[in-house]
């Protein structure tokens, strides 16, 4: 189970991570579903039972692909049936997660409050028109797509003009340094 959010993508990603007895954050392990060079690996807590030579999660907390870590939660082993950790409600690791999201929100560059409301406006009423008149939807998506692509090249260039590091920009997006990189990439690459 992962999440994301749209505006950050994979840049922040998140999952339930185990937590071994000693609070330190196991390595990922190997399944090997059979014979075969394809093995899959996983970090998710689901996997450490304990059995066939695993580790044994004592608990579980949320993690993000940016290295943040939540608060751990502890397993009642007792209460696991069958070592089904897939079972355990982790409901309390995705609240950790949100919280981190909601921080970088913060942490993200702010958007001027009268562009935020004019955005929320126009999604309004393409949403109606979309259920009245969906093939104007359709049109005035793609005058939208167009005027984003051109504003998108205008803004890389500029960042690039202004020296702005791909860390630089990837900080005040919310977003890692190498998705800022492509992000500016593909704007300089209007269509």
């Amino acid at each position: 189970m992962t999440w994301q959010t749209d505006e950050f993508g994979t840049s922040h990603e998140g999952f339930v991570g185990a937590v071994l007895a000693d609070g330190s954050e196991p390595k990922p392990v190997v399944l090997d579903i059979g014979s075969g060079a394809n093995v899959d690996r996983t970090r998710e807590w689901w996997a450490y039972t304990g059995q066939w030579g695993l580790p044994k999660a004592a608990g579980y907390r949320a993690a993000c692909a940016c290295g943040w870590r939540g608060q751990s939660h502890p397993v009642d082993w007792e209460q696991v049936d069958d070592g089904r950790l897939d079972e355990v409600n982790v409901s309390a690791a995705h609240d950790d997660w949100a919280a981190h999201i909601d921080t970088v929100t913060r942490q993200a560059v702010p958007l001027p409050d009268e562009l935020t409301d004019t955005l929320g406006r126009l999604e309004d009423q393409l949403a109606r028109l979309a259920d009245q008149a969906p093939v104007a939807a359709l049109r005035a998506v793609g005058e939208l797509e167009r005027l984003t692509r051109n504003v998108g090249h205008q803004a890389a260039h500029a960042a690039e003009d202004d020296g702005l590091a791909p860390e630089t920009v990837g900080r005040a997006l919310g977003i890692s340094a190498g998705a800022a990189q492509s992000r500016l990439a593909g704007y300089r690459l209007r269509n």
